[in-house]
């Protein structure tokens, strides 16, 4: 495939990153087996569709619930050591399940209980794991190093649920558990002989629900982040119906054992691989929104047939092309959410990504199952399948940004305040003075709408603009700051992107001095950061 191909295997010449690709990768194995294990374990424990799809639903709302406290601990902890923990405790629940299933004590409840403590432990992992990319390779072959992380993962999917199939129908749900548990001893191998080397910050680290917050306010000011989750979630509430129901598609519908549902899967897993190699072509001849439109209406498609074809070579291909759709789309709405987000930021940043993607897994799954109880099985996946068309013109408006151009390296655009006063003490009121020509006014109004979304962005709590009521050529930019040690992470958090509309600041301010800036301190309180 060409994505394997000369600078796209660059990062693997890294020896940490290689191992762990490597490792990542029979960890995904095993995960998909385990996937598919819990699935058709549930549908011989019980006949309802809700339950089974309720398998789903437990490996995706720990994400919802956790993603926001995880991402904000991968930003402020030793990611290394979080991801031995989270890695361990994820070996641990399979070996659990593996163990009660072998015992013959295994029910609908236990399946669901260790489904959702892994959960958990994805929950944790995943937004360290994305945020270490950036610390493995330099940043030119950070594009090479997400294809690559892409490609092992749809390695896995097309390998690991036809032998998870195979591992079920010859040895059992237990077996396919117990193997899942033992693919994690690579990654906490290779974690563990990583030294990492931990940038010094003469500030303290940000306390958890501090950084909290300080991940939502990024989202909630960067249009571009927000725009993709919209997008992304829109997709996937109604494109996670495929991979809830399938299950009891292959079962009832088609007739298949644990091997045809692991083959059905496995071919979702070779289109993905597929997608891989034609992406960036794609990427370079057409727009995003194009590339988007097409791949949902050709999902839904696939949803249809797989609906009701009862040709199971039809219904393959079907899965084949779901999966080119699947990545395709996928891949796109990451690469966004990636370059939307500075790397002070990018595990807290990353991780509300993570929370609209899984929390549309897990609400839609619970919709589609719950619809089938009622409908059947085929009829909900095709109303899903119209949904997905429903979301085109519905969201027509918010178009994929093009985030090429943006340069999210940090740069400090003005030298911290050195004033000796306690980190904590707060709230912090920060005025910047122009004076700016009658002509300039709404140009000035229109570039200053543009600061204030850094400002609140980067930790303002509150941002107001005056107009000083004796001189028409005079304003005092004002905002507020929870605490002086977050006006110094002000001071540390712009981007080179930023640098451009500072300058357009600039340039309007008369006089050759800079805009003043006073700093005032309340009186008698403190802040906790």
């Amino acid at each position: 495939m060409t994505i394997l191909r000369g600078e796209s295997t660059a990062p693997l010449r890294r020896a940490v990153f290689r191992a762990l690709w490597i490792a990542s990768v029979v960890s995904s194995v095993g995960t998909w087996m385990q996937d598919v294990g819990a699935a058709w374990l549930m549908t011989s424990l019980t006949p309802s569709p809700f339950l089974v799809t309720l398998v789903q639903v437990g490996s995706s709302l720990p994400m919802f619930l956790l993603a926001v406290p995880s991402g904000a601990l991968a930003d402020i902890l030793d990611r290394r050591r979080l991801l031995i923990v989270t890695q361990t405790w994820l070996l641990a629940a399979a070996a659990v399940l593996g163990a009660v299933t072998l015992s013959g004590h295994v029910t609908p409840l236990a399946v669901l209980a260790v489904t959702f403590a892994m959960g958990i432990g994805i929950a944790l992992n995943g937004p360290a794991w994305q945020a270490i990319i950036a610390e493995l390779v330099p940043r030119e072959e950070m594009p090479a190093a997400v294809a690559l992380n892409s490609v092992g993962f749809n390695i896995a999917r097309a390998v690991g649920p036809a032998l998870g199939g195979l591992v079920v129908a010859g040895a059992g749900a237990g077996a396919a558990f117990l193997l899942n548990a033992l693919s994690f001893l690579g990654t906490v191998f290779v974690l563990y002989r990583w030294r990492r080397d931990v940038p010094a910050s003469p500030l303290p680290a940000e306390r958890l629900l501090g950084a909290m917050r300080g991940g939502l306010r990024y989202v909630r000011y960067t249009p571009a982040l927000r725009t993709v989750m919209l997008r992304s979630g829109g997709f996937i509430v109604f494109a996670i119906a495929l991979m809830a129901l399938l299950p009891l598609i292959a079962r009832h519908e088609l007739g298949r054992g644990p091997t045809g549902y692991g083959v059905l899967l496995g071919a979702l897993g070779v289109g993905a691989v597929t997608a891989a190699s034609v992406l960036a072509p794609l990427r370079r001849r057409f727009h995003l929104e194009q590339i988007t439109r097409v791949g949902t209406v050709v999902f839904a498609l696939c949803c249809l047939v797989v609906a009701h074809s009862r040709i199971f070579a039809l219904d393959c291909v079907a899965m084949w092309l779901a999966g080119v759709c699947w990545l395709t789309m996928l891949s796109l709405f990451y690469v966004v959410a990636q370059g939307a987000v500075a790397g002070w930021v990018r595990a807290r940043g990353l991780a509300v990504y993570l929370l609209v993607f899984s929390g549309g897994m897990a609400v839609g799954s619970a919709i589609w199952g719950a619809l089938a109880s009622r409908i059947g099985t085929p009829w909900s996946l095709s109303t899903a399948a119209v949904g997905l068309l429903v979301t085109l013109p519905a969201l027509a408006r918010l178009r994929l940004p093009d985030v090429a151009g943006l340069d999210l390296s940090p740069t400090k655009f003005s030298p911290a305040p050195r004033i000796d006063t306690p980190l904590d003490r707060g709230p912090v009121m920060v005025t910047v003075r122009y004076a700016i020509a009658a002509a300039d006014r709404r140009a000035f109004a229109a570039v200053m709408r543009d600061i204030e979304r850094l400002r609140r962005r980067d930790g303002a709590i509150g941002w107001s603009l005056y107009e000083d009521a004796e001189d028409a050529e005079t304003f005092v930019e004002v905002f507020l700051v929870d605490s002086w040690v977050e006006h110094l992470r002000q001071h540390e958090r712009p981007t080179q992107s930023d640098v451009a509309i500072r300058e357009r600041v600039r340039a309007l301010h008369r006089g050759s001095d800079p805009p003043k800036v006073a700093h005032y301190l309340a009186l008698g309180r403190t802040v906790e950061d």
